[in-house]
């Protein structure tokens, strides 16, 4: 998917399409119900096109009144006058929370998904302390950093901040709501540059109590091709050591260390909280994502959790971060080795 479109066409024609759109899709429900109904008798698993169809339906209508919902915000604060205050800024985490309830619990029972990943336990605050925190996850399978910023929003009660590729502009509602909160869009691949550094440190460095900052260190989803690719540059960078480390990864690949570290230097008061999770790693092309509908899956995860004085100083956070690299490595093969 390409770069987003200007903001007055994401604004005026692709946020109204998508309200057009749900009014079509309930006028027009008999008719892509029996369609799809009638298809699915002849393709393989249980009602795989009317399950994917009906997931479709309810995302676009969510989505449709959500955008109603944040063009409603937006008068309210004064067109957009009052939008920066931190009253302004807690209801749209509060309505982002409700649609993102709304979109998961969708997808468990559209696709017969369990999720055990709970991240309010994780927190471990002294009396009367309320800390920023840094998660930092393992990256696999589709959606999961849906479900990261549900658990941290809708289950730890904090407010997520999050760096995202600007192709996920095209989605009108992640476009809005996420252009209204402490988060950022950053061009894909090598068109980022410094910029996604500078975000990362820019969004720690004025997080308090409430706030999350949410990153995958990976930069993507495991296969073996990327983790062969992910060796060869560290070998080309004269990093055998990290080298040698990451190919004794067998089911994640190498962290990339410097956002991750930007982060913790520009929150100095930040605990963090790693976490594994299991259950969606085969589903990695969308082949794999059709073939496995339903899912009939277990999303199970784990936390590590790091007191902000427990982390190393600056000089040894890079063998530290793979450290806790390879502890989710090994969790991950444990866990999957349960199940087979």
């Amino acid at each position: 998917m390409t770069g987003p479109p200007p903001l007055v066409v994401r604004r005026l024609v692709i946020a109204p399409l998508v309200i057009v759109i749900a009014v079509l899709f309930i006028a027009l429900m008999p008719v892509w119900l029996l369609v799809a109904a009638f298809i699915s008798r002849f393709v393989p698993g249980r009602w795989r096109p009317l399950r994917v169809l009906w997931f479709l339906f309810l995302y676009i209508e969510l989505e449709a009144l959500m955008l109603i919902v944040l063009f409603a915000l937006w008068v309210g604060s004064g067109l957009g006058a009052r939008m920066a205050t931190t009253r302004w800024v807690e209801r749209h985490y509060r309505v982002a929370g409700w649609w993102l309830r709304r979109v998961m619990g969708s997808a468990r029972r559209t696709f017969s998904l369990r999720i055990d990943l709970d991240l309010a336990s994780a927190t471990v605050p002294e009396a009367g302390e309320a800390r920023p925190l840094l998660v930092f996850s393992r990256h696999a399978g589709p959606g999961d950093s849906f479900l990261l910023v549900d658990a941290v929003l809708n289950r730890q009660g904090r407010h997520p901040r999050i760096v995202l590729k600007d192709s996920l502009q095209w989605d009108p509602c992640i476009d809005v709501v996420l252009s209204r909160v402490p988060c950022a869009f950053v061009p894909a691949g090598h068109r980022a540059g410094a910029r996604v550094v500078e975000e990362i440190r820019a969004l720690s460095a004025t997080m308090t109590g409430v706030d999350s900052l949410v990153l995958f260190p990976e930069g993507g989803n495991f296969t073996p091709r990327r983790h062969q690719a992910a060796i060869e540059r560290l070998i080309a960078a004269q990093r055998d050591d990290l080298a040698e480390r990451a190919r004794g990864m067998q089911h994640l690949l190498p962290p990339k260390p410097t956002g991750a570290l930007t982060a913790i230097t520009a929150a100095p008061t930040a605990d963090v909280i790693f976490v594994g999770h299991v259950g969606l790693e085969k589903l990695v092309t969308v082949r794999d994502l059709w073939r496995g509908i339903p899912m009939d899956a277990s999303v199970r995860a784990r936390t590590w959790v790091v007191r902000a004085e427990e982390i190393p100083p600056p000089a040894d956070r890079e063998a530290w971060l793979y450290d806790r690299w390879a502890d989710i490595d090994a969790w991950v093969a444990d866990e999957i080795g349960d199940v087979a």
